[in-house]
């Protein structure tokens, strides 16, 4: 039964019910506009899913925040907002269609030390440059061993709203949600200096579960291949 039900996201049910009621007035007009509205319908509800995970618990560990496709990894400072230095880090940028869920979890477990969000523009949110110029929502979150950690909602090509739902000084365990953006977008983290992502480009990740980073690692930056 679990399987069937999957829990809504709070923020979806507003949208739902936009989508079920023009769903109604197209049946009127025509059956199969009304087909169309329910397919449309059902693709909402899908999208606001927010289904459980298991999350890996062992300290140092630090996990997707978003699901799906590995897109980019590289190096580059943390957003300057966030006031964190200007030392390149690890990035791992973590690209999501429209069919994956949009729920975003807590990397690591910390206290939210900085919360920026900047206005910009919907390109999408595959290109490098939407980095700079999107819309986003930079958060930065301290460990309990000193260390720092920044990850970045980016508003994409559809992608109109960013929730954040966390608040300054607030403390935070691995894989709680924070926020979501709704209609594609994309989630880069900036790994604490020095540590190495394990993860491959192109490789799908799942929010709260998929171990991107490990702090107590000492292997270099993993590769990968298609197989």
């Amino acid at each position: 039964m679990k399987t069937l039900l999957v829990p809504i996201h709070r923020a979806g049910w507003p949208f739902i019910g936009i989508f079920a009621t023009v769903a109604v007035g197209l049946s009127f007009a025509a059956t199969a506009l009304g087909f169309v509205g329910i397919v449309l319908t059902v693709w909402c509800v899908y999208f606001f899913r927010d289904p459980d995970r298991i999350t890996p618990l062992r300290e140092g560990l630090i996990i997707s925040p978003a699901d799906g496709i590995v897109q980019m990894i590289d190096k580059a400072p943390p957003p300057k907002e966030l006031d964190m230095g200007d030392k390149d880090r690890w990035r791992v940028c973590v690209f999501m269609n429209v069919f994956n869920v949009h729920v975003n979890r807590i990397p690591i477990a910390g206290t939210v030390t900085a919360l920026n969000y900047r206005p910009g523009k919907f390109l999408n949110a595959s290109l490098d440059k939407a980095s700079e110029l999107n819309e986003c929502q930079s958060l930065g979150l301290t460990l309990a061993n000193g260390q720092d950690i920044a990850f970045v909602q980016i508003a994409g090509l559809v992608a109109r709203r960013i929730l954040c739902e966390v608040s300054e000084g607030q403390e935070m365990k691995t894989g709680e949600r924070f926020g979501m953006i709704r209609f594609g977008s994309r989630v880069d983290v900036y790994l604490p200096d020095g540590v190495m992502p394990l993860v491959a480009v192109g490789q799908t990740a799942i929010a709260g579960e998929t171990v991107i980073a490990d702090i107590q690692a000492k292997e270099p930056a993993r590769a990968g291949e298609i197989r």
